[in-house]
């Protein structure tokens, strides 16, 4: 990291609690670099996150995670054993509340993307200073997508690439939509915009609680999984044009 976790302790314990405030985030953090690691995970403890467990490769990750559920994962991408980005897919799999984020070394597009498609809610390069890594992961925690800047544009292009070529319906019927309330379809007209959580909040002057379960109940009715598949789905249909 660029600067040290005393610098950006201020916050104090209180400012790396779980969304709901139940207590601290619980994070896990992988990577194949021991003094990387170690560092990490000692600048986010010393910071008030509770660090629940720690990897230093690809299987070690995914049984880990299944043992201890973090609520956020810091993933690199380059561990020996399994990739970090099938890490993630089969940890997302087993516990769809776990928010991962991918910490890594590499900004090339294509990295960025086979990531988000594999689950991870955020990317940030390792170049990040403790302060940067440390919002990150709290606000990971909340939800909200994260990126280095620059990233989340080419993320948004991607998902309106894939929206020039929609991917058929499962089963290939043609099933009936399922029926969103105005403030849902309000909110992932905002969430497909861009948005965070907390400026959808601001936006519809609605509790931070409120859009999250506002988003979960529109993944559930339309039998998605996170809120990549989300933004996916609300700009196919042109409601980040609206």
């Amino acid at each position: 990291m660029t600067d040290t976790a005393a610098g950006a302790a201020g916050g104090g314990p209180g400012g790396a609690t779980a969304g709901g405030g139940q207590g601290p985030v619980r994070v896990m953090v992988v990577d194949d670099h021991p003094m990387w690691r170690d560092a990490v995970a000692r600048d986010l403890s010393e910071s008030g996150f509770e660090v629940v467990a720690t990897a230093g490769d690809g299987e070690q990750a995914v049984r880990r995670a299944k043992a201890v559920t973090p609520d956020v994962l810091v993933l690199d991408l380059n561990l020996p054993g399994k990739p970090g980005v099938q890490v993630c897919k089969e940890v997302v799999a087993a516990n769809p509340a776990l928010r991962v984020l991918v910490l890594s070394a590499s900004g090339e597009h294509a990295d960025v993307l086979e990531a988000v498609k594999s689950g991870a809610t955020g990317y940030l390069l390792k170049s990040a200073s403790t302060q940067e890594l440390q919002d990150a992961v709290r606000r990971t925690a909340a939800g909200d997508p994260v990126f280095t800047p620059g990233l989340a544009g080419l993320v948004l292009g991607e998902y309106r690439r894939l929206a020039a070529d929609p991917a058929p319906a499962p089963g290939g019927g043609a099933s009936k939509a399922p029926r969103l309330t105005d403030r849902e379809t309000e909110v992932l007209r905002l969430v497909a915009k861009g948005l965070s959580y907390k400026q959808i909040a601001e936006r519809l002057v609605i509790s931070h609680r409120t859009v999250q379960n506002h988003v979960q109940n529109t993944l559930g009715k339309l039998q998605l999984h996170n809120r990549v598949e989300l933004v996916r789905y609300a700009i196919e249909r042109g409601l980040d044009d609206e």
